[in-house]
């Protein structure tokens, strides 16, 4: 039979979970006695043809071609896992689709006519079909490795549902929230960090944001907001970042107060 396949594609992305895949450095050399990696331009010029067991996509849907590109790949692949927050929410350039693309072209690019995009920036599972969402930005290398080696052992990936703040639970973390006022998204924010941001002071900033749809534990943005401290907009800022399409998904709309503070 040989061994099973793997390909990794990048699509609109800063390459960093990608490179998080390389910097599995010995875990990555034991994959590869296990995985033939058969189509990885970050790493080799070589590239089959597919069919592949597990392919593994960077990066959101930003242009026509894009979407012609992504059908391919679903199309070539057993398994399709999306990696980072652009694959699974949109990534930051989601933040185009609460403003005009063209006006940004407009100041952006002396010859905007000639760039072709789509107006807004979409996650992978707007267009295809996904097997499996890992979130993060970047992604972590062992939730990656334990998404890979479920694979080979014919099982679903065990990776955490539960929120960052269950990681500081673990670490012994202080609340910053609790003890300090410090505004964080910890609660609402999916486990895989490690906690990093509480455990040196400052509020989680939600890079993993919420909790995916499979895993059946939908945050509760709304509740949380009031506790932020913050009026609306400021919220509203807070979770445009990374997973800017994701967290608005549960947030209200600007201009609500049915949940601001009384």
């Amino acid at each position: 039979m040989g061994r099973p396949t793997l390909a990794v594609w990048k699509f609109a992305s800063c390459d960093g979970c990608q490179l998080t895949l390389l910097d599995c450095e010995d875990e990555l050399l034991a994959l590869t006695g296990e995985i033939e990696i058969a189509h990885f331009l970050e790493a080799s010029s070589a590239a089959g043809d597919g069919p592949y067991d597990v392919s593994l996509v960077e990066g959101s849907i930003t242009t026509p071609a894009d979407l012609d590109r992504i059908r391919h790949v679903r199309a070539v692949s057993r398994k399709l896992v999306t990696i980072g927050a652009c694959a699974t929410a949109g990534g930051i350039q989601a933040l185009r689709d609460f403003a005009d693309v063209e006006e940004f072209a407009s100041v952006v690019y002396a010859r905007p006519e000639y760039v072709a995009t789509l107006a807004r920036s979409t996650p992978i599972a707007a267009h295809v079909p996904v097997d499996f969402e890992l979130r993060g930005c970047p992604i972590d290398r062992r939730q990656l490795l334990e998404v890979l080696a479920a694979h080979l052992a014919g099982r679903r990936p065990d990776v955490p549902s539960h929120s960052v703040c269950f990681e500081c639970k673990i670490r012994g973390n202080v609340c910053v929230m609790v003890a300090h006022g410090t505004p964080c998204l910890g609660p609402i924010t999916q486990a895989g960090c490690g906690a990093i941001c509480p455990a040196y002071g400052r509020g989680c900033y939600g890079c993993f944001g919420p909790s995916p749809a499979w895993s059946g534990e939908r945050p509760n943005t709304r509740g949380l907001l009031p506790w932020l401290d913050m009026t609306e907009g400021e919220a509203h800022r807070v979770l445009s970042t990374f997973n800017v399409t994701a967290f608005r998904e549960e947030a209200p709309p600007e201009g609500r107060s049915d949940d601001a503070p009384q």
